[in-house]
């Protein structure tokens, strides 16, 4: 073995280089706030996380995923073995053979780069980041030829010590500005995501999204200093980016500016003032303008430019689509409820009808304001079991604020007499049972969901039960996935899943009614927050229904415009999220949407003009039910 070539000079600077810009992105992040980081955890589940958690999500476009293991893949590797063969001065017979590696590698690479640049000749698709990132096939391309060169030059001379002489001054330049280029750009440029990614992939403030499993439910901020008198209060929610722990920071670094959040995002597409790739990416400038020793405000407030416009935040529904589809990992939806409980905690600068609501739910427990002892008016013929007088029930019924709609009353009827014609022992809680929690604390208000929160698991530490059932995917995620941070630990099941096990085994029986043709909406709130999918489809195949799917479905599919007080904001855009998801529903040629949320069923039922029929699964279900001999007389008896 021998010292290094010139290629391997270059090349140990070009190593250099990245280290210095490690640093120097790790100094960036400095202006945020502590985090406990578990690294030896990080380390150990980083390859898996790249070349599973990663690449499962850029394979959703076939060809975003070649172009990335062929141009990534393919550099890497050569970049990888260069370094062997001209850092650590090999010779001979291994050199040839290492070379001819290097060759194959980096004629793997040069196939993606083209790919790269083909995917962005003009013009360019609309969500793809031009600027810096229109120059990196260049880039690329320039440090494969330096690669293919110097190599070549030991394939010719058969590996012998002459093939290391400086003989080749312009391709060591060559290797020089294209090395450095990409090494600059690892923190300022379109590569920065390649060095912050690594970062987040160790530092993730979800870890469990690495182990295959959904991790959705929302922190909950400490409010024990914050109800003590004082002149120093800390500040509630994100306005700066120190507000933001430093691994957020890393997070935000970590955005390749792809677009496909913003290609997902349901505000975006309806034209309003949401682009959760620009979010990310203010935030990004945000931070980089604090390093200079600024301390910039994430939101504009009372005639104070901010990077973020207010409506921006309020526009988004909370539903995950983008943090579904990045491919980095991040959790935009945290960030910006991170920032509304700043607007709302600290300013009160919320959008008016949102202030009504919050308001109403402060006074009243419920989003309808309506009094906690009418939430059963709708039922008094159905004479439902109240928990206080039973005490003890297999199933604890959660109704929601469905019980105060006319039109989500009916879904809850069909619920009911569902249970009971399957002989379920349920009960339900009447008067005791507060709203949820779920619109206060998506609006930000942090303060009133734990509230209600506390209130409600003490009601429900109060009774014996095994299960608890609901057909609201909001309250369904804020029971099973928020209250155990809460002190509240239950098994909850939503109604679909219910439903699906009562007919498999046998205590419900669909009869031959017509077979209709249906196309069935995921609630975000079930879907994308739970995973449940798969539930919902078994049920209307088992009622002998056929499913048309819309191209947007499963956990890809699009939001109804109901999430995260979206709907109370107000927030103008260029069409209605509603009406784009009935036209997709409209172009299956389905005669029904099935749905299976009080939510999504407001939303689509408010769409002007013709479309299909909106029903819960459990109307679909009941109507199964009744075409069964005696069954509907049996129902009514019920």
């Amino acid at each position: 073995m021998h010292g290094p070539d010139l290629a391997g000079i270059v090349l140990l600077l070009a190593a250099a280089g990245l280290v210095g810009q490690m640093v120097r992105l790790s100094w960036r992040w400095r202006v945020g706030g502590t985090a406990s980081v578990d690294w030896v955890g990080g380390l150990r589940r980083l390859a898996h996380a790249y070349f599973h958690t990663v690449h499962e999500v850029v394979a959703r476009d076939p060809y975003a995923s070649r172009m990335h293991v062929m141009a990534a893949g393919g550099l890497v590797a050569a970049l990888a073995l260069a370094f062997v063969l001209h850092v650590g001065g090999m010779r001979g017979r291994a050199a040839v053979a290492l070379a001819s590696l290097i060759l194959v590698s980096t004629a793997v690479s040069v196939a993606g780069v083209a790919l790269v640049a083909w995917r962005r000749r003009p013009p360019r698709p609309r969500r793809l980041t031009g600027g810096t990132f229109n120059l990196l096939p260049a880039a690329l391309l320039g440090a494969l030829v330096f690669l293919c060169g110097s190599t070549v030059q030991v394939i010719r001379v058969g590996g012998s010590p002459e093939a290391f002489a400086p003989s080749s001054m312009a391709l060591a330049l060559l290797g020089t500005i294209a090395l450095g280029t990409l090494v600059m750009w690892s923190v300022e440029g379109p590569m920065r995501h390649a060095t912050a990614g690594v970062v987040n992939l160790m530092a993730h403030s979800r870890p469990r999204r690495f182990q295959g499993r959904i991790d959705s439910a929302l922190k909950p901020l400490d409010l024990t200093g914050l109800r003590k008198p004082g002149p120093h209060l800390p500040i509630v929610g994100a306005v700066t980016p120190a507000s933001f722990p430093w691994p957020r920071l890393a997070q935000f670094d970590a955005c390749v500016q792809c677009g496909r959040c913003q290609e997902a995002c349901p505000a975006y597409a309806a034209g309003q003032p949401l682009n959760p790739k620009r979010v990310i990416q203010d935030l990004v400038e945000a931070t980089t303008a604090a390093q200079g020793g600024q301390s910039p405000l994430l939101i504009a407030e009372a005639g104070i430019g901010g990077a973020i416009a207010p409506e921006t935040l309020w526009a988004c529904t909370t539903c995950r689509a983008c943090v579904h589809e990045c491919p980095m990992l991040i959790e935009h939806v945290d960030a910006i409820v991170d920032m509304r409980r700043y607007q709302t905690l600290e300013l009160g600068a919320v959008p008016a009808k949102a202030a009504v609501a919050l308001e109403t739910i402060r006074d009243t427990d419920t989003v309808a304001g309506r009094a906690l002892g009418s939430r059963l008016d709708w039922a008094t013929d159905l004479k439902l079991p109240i928990m206080a007088e039973r005490r003890r029930a297999h199933v604890l019924l959660w109704l929601g604020e469905a019980a105060f709609d006319r039109r989500t009353q009916r879904t809850l009827r069909a619920l009911v007499h569902l249970l009971r014609h399957a002989d379920v022992d349920f009960a339900v809680l009447g008067d005791e049972e507060r709203d949820c929690g779920d619109l206060a604390r998506r609006l930000g208000d942090e303060f009133t969901f734990q509230d209600l929160a506390t209130r409600n698991i003490e009601t429900l530490e109060r009774y014996a039960f095994d299960l608890i059932v609901t057909a609201d995917p909001h309250a369904f995620h804020t029971l099973r996935n928020e209250y155990p941070a809460l002190g509240g630990h239950y098994r909850v099941e939503h109604h679909s899943v219910t439903l699906d096990r009562l007919f498999a085994d046998g205590r419900l029986r669909a009869g031959d009614g017509p077979a209709d043709v249906v196309t069935y909406h995921d609630p975000c709130y079930l879907g994308r927050y739970n995973g449940e999918v798969a539930a919902p489809r078994r049920l209307l195949g088992r009622l002998g229904l056929t499913i048309a799917e819309m191209e947007w479905s499963g956990l890809r599919s699009r939001c109804c415009g109901g999430g995260g007080g979206a709907s109370l904001a107000d927030v103008p855009g260029e069409r209605r999220i509603p009406d784009m998801r009935i036209a997709q529903a409209r172009a299956t040629g389905a005669a029904i949407v099935a749905v299976a949320c009080p939510t999504c069923t407001g939303m689509l039922e408010g769409v002007i003009g013709p479309r299909p029929v909106v029903l819960d699964i459990a109307e679909l279900a009941l109507a199964a039910l009744e075409a069964v001999p005696g069954a509907a007389e049996a129902v009514l008896a019920s």
